[in-house]
């Protein structure tokens, strides 16, 4: 199961999980693009089950994982990827910027993480894959908001990974850098914020969609199986530099 699977990093990560052998639920909001990902899926060979939700609601998060097991027969694996993000001074933040990006990258997270719960433990196994970000922990001028919310999934990540290793089930995060995704295409449209930004990455690049779907794929299997609570930066180097 993947949130945030209609576009961008979740999307190439619903697609890494088909191809190497995994029918897949995707969630979004938009229907529409949720059913061009599945379409992706069902070209692999897999089965692919639609559910447009809001991640920031419980209880549809609840229904998605219950719709996973009812309709594709497990829940084996849970990407919480869904993530919104404003870039601003935090002098020019409101209330409502933070509630908004804490209720879908903090919460959200949150929210698949316990709606799985259930299912997992019952079966003694399961792999959690959280997405955080290189700016968790690397700081950066108008991310003061969103590094919050994805420090905070770091955290969750370590925690929960802790919590969950008596139960067979490994939590793991991933933390990209700068991807080529429609998220970072309004930066990188300004050639001195995109020259200034990719001066940070020792490899001089930003990231393509598909180098994500590898690692996602050794942290759903049996590969990953002795390691938890850890966060994978995927950055080209920036958060060593």
């Amino acid at each position: 199961m993947v949130t945030g699977a209609s576009r961008g990093l979740g999307r190439a990560i619903a697609l890494a999980l088909a191809e190497a052998g995994a029918d897949v639920a995707v969630a979004a909001r938009s229907k529409k693009d949720l059913e061009e990902t599945a379409q992706g899926v069902e070209r692999a060979g897999r089965r692919a089950l639609v559910v447009p939700t809001d991640v920031s609601r419980y209880e549809e998060v609840e229904a998605l994982m219950a719709r996973t097991r009812g309709e594709l027969g497990r829940l084996d694996v849970v990407v919480n990827n869904a993530g919104v993000a404003k870039v601003a001074p935090l002098v020019e933040m409101t209330s409502a910027d933070w509630r908004f990006m804490l209720d879908v990258n903090l919460t959200g997270v949150f929210n698949g993480c316990r709606a799985a719960a259930p299912h997992l433990i019952a079966q003694k196994s399961g792999k959690v894959i959280n997405l955080a970000s290189v700016v968790g922990q690397v700081g950066l001028p108008g991310y003061t908001i969103y590094s919050a919310t994805k420090g905070g999934v770091i955290a969750l990540t370590r925690t929960l990974g802790v919590e969950w290793a008596r139960h067979g089930i490994q939590v793991n995060a991933i933390a990209p850098g700068w991807f080529a995704t429609g998220m970072t295409d309004e930066a990188f449209a300004n050639p001195k914020l995109g020259e200034r930004l990719t001066r940070d990455i020792p490899m001089r690049r930003i990231g393509r969609p598909a180098e994500i779907g590898p690692l996602a794929v050794y942290l759903a299997s049996a590969a990953s199986d002795f390691m938890t609570g850890q966060t994978l930066f995927l950055d080209g180097g920036h958060s060593a530099a």
